[in-house]
Order: C-alpha cells, then structure tokens, then sequence
C-alpha cells in the first residue's frame, strides 16, 4: 500500500471511528451528518466522498470482512470449501473474533447493540451480506449452485453470530456460550455439508 492509500485508509479509520462515538453517545438518528463532519474537521461534501451514506460510517468496520469467505476458500484449493469454511468459523470462535458475535468487550456489545437496534444499520448492512455471498459464490464457481451455496453459508454464519451476541448481550459470560456456540456451528455445518455435497467433497 502506498503513501497516498495509507492516507486514505487512515481518513476513513478516522472519520468512522469519530462517527461512531458520536453516535454511541447521542444515538445514530440524533446525530447529524454534519455534526460527524464538523466533529472530525472536515467538510460535509469531503465526507460523502468517502462515505457515501450515513450508515456507512458505522458499517466501515466491516468492510474488510466481505470478503473472508471468499479469500477462505481461495486459499484453500485443495479443501472442500464447506470443510474450509467451517474450520476457519470454528477458528474465529475461539479468537473471540467480534464478527461471530462472541465477545463480551464493552466496546464491541456497545458496537453490536448500535448496529442492530438501529433499523436502517441493519437494513445497511445487508449490502454487505449481498456482497459478501456474491464473492463468496465467484470463488465457489459462480454458476447458480454456487449462488445457493454461498448464501446458505453466509445466512448460517450471520444466524450463528446473532445468536451468540443475543446471549452475550444478555449478560451469559462469553466462556458458557462458547460450548454452545460451537456446538450450533458444527450442527449447521453438518446440515450445510448434508444439503451441498458438492461443495462438501469437492
């Protein structure tokens, strides 16, 4: 990455992250986008260059990960894909990576509890899935089997991860949700191998 990039990301990392204790603090619809402007100095025309719609402010954080299943698979070729996918879930649950919904810091429930009590966050980020099973299903072989199979596999992750945040938020201590977590997680891989042989023994 060069300079001009680096700049660039840090922009964004910057601007997000001013977007996002602002709207923890006030609340996503109290905040304005010009506040957010005003807030990390620079003007509103320069934000929306970046950030195309409000909700992106906050959804930037998961940016990065649209693509994770796909760069799984990919990395991978000699792997089923399910057997790929399930290991490096498997694998995420362990780290207590926030994506799976399976941790209990302050910030990542604070950020959790915003994107999901916020409708239109939420309705935001299913672009993010859309993108997210459209890599998926090009690394998979991008015929219409591959769309079903990328997303059933995305909409079973996402499930598995809302699920363990409902918990965690709830206030279960992340060391017993995690026997539980991945027990589903291998539950619903096992379905997903059973209903998409193809892609379990590919």
């Amino acid at each position: 990455m060069g300079l001009r990039e680096r700049k660039k990301q840090r922009m964004y990392e910057s601007v997000s992250e001013t977007a996002i204790r602002l709207f923890l603090e006030r609340g996503f619809d109290a905040v304005s986008v010009a506040e957010v402007a005003a807030a990390a100095e620079i003007s509103k025309p320069t934000l929306f260059r970046y950030f195309p719609a409000k909700e992106d402010l906050v959804l930037h954080r998961i940016v990065d990960h649209e693509r994770e299943a796909a760069r799984v698979v990919e990395a991978a070729p000699d792997v089923p894909p399910l057997h790929a996918l399930r290991r490096h879930f498997l694998e995420r649950l362990a780290a207590g990576d926030p994506i799976t919904g399976l941790n209990d810091h302050p910030q990542v429930v604070a950020f959790h509890s915003l994107v999901y009590g916020t409708p239109s966050l939420v309705a935001r980020m299913y672009r993010h899935l859309e993108r997210s099973e459209a890599a998926l299903a090009e690394a998979l072989g991008g015929d219409l089997e591959s769309r079903l199979a990328a997303g059933q596999v995305v909409a079973a992750q996402r499930i598995l991860a809302e699920e363990n945040f409902r918990r965690v938020a709830a206030g279960e201590p992340v060391d017993a949700v995690r026997p539980d977590a991945v027990a589903a997680a291998e539950r619903a891989f096992g379905l997903l191998e059973e209903g998409l042989r193809r892609f379990a023994t590919a």
